[in-house]
């Protein structure tokens, strides 16, 4: 088990901890445990890199830890009305489409690799960014102004954008782009 990947199951093992605490309001611990595990995925990919610790288990379980976090987070928000609801059932949609869309090319046996891209890791930092952001406020009872707004839009757009990709790669890797349906 490579340093990357024992950090990454840290994170999957604090966010029973983060939804604890979003949903006794303590906010402040909530914040400082989603800080943690936001820093944390940024150490443990910068180790996988710099110390070619990069493994395939690592591979599948950080983005797996990153959407238990940002889904669960998202959920509970949306749940406690601090998050529209809207931008959870865009948020979550998103990952469901792709989790299914893994899922069922194993099942048709032509499994996927887990590479990520451009869009989709901007879409999460936005979906870090918009978490981190909205905590402070709740934690600390310090207003953003716009920012809150502004990490919203970014954060909708990004993933619409991201799921249309990840659909076209789909697509693409299960033979079906250009051909008609024939049905």
């Amino acid at each position: 088990m490579t340093i990357p990947n024992i950090i990454t199951i840290a994170r999957f093992l604090a966010v029973p901890g983060i939804i604890y605490a979003l949903s006794h309001g303590q906010m402040v611990l909530a914040f400082c445990l989603f800080l943690a595990a936001g820093i944390s995925d940024g150490i443990d990919g910068f180790i996988a890199r710099q110390f070619n610790q990069r493994s395939e288990l690592g591979a599948w379980l950080d983005p797996l830890a990153d959407k238990l976090l940002i889904v669960s987070v998202f959920v509970v928000l949306g749940i406690t009305g601090k998050f529209q609801d809207w931008l959870v059932i865009l948020v979550v949609s998103r990952d469901v489409l792709i989790v299914g869309a893994v899922m069922l090319a194993s099942v048709m046996r032509q499994p996927m690799e887990a590479d990520p891209i451009l869009v989709s890791k901007a879409n999460t930092a936005a979906q870090i960014a918009l978490v981190a952001a909205r905590l402070s406020e709740l934690a600390f009872a310090f207003p953003l102004g716009p920012v809150v707004p502004v990490l919203t839009a970014a954060v909708a757009v990004l993933t619409i954008l991201s799921a249309a990709s990840y659909l076209r790669i789909w697509m693409r890797h299960m033979g079906m782009a250009g051909r008609s349906s024939g049905r």
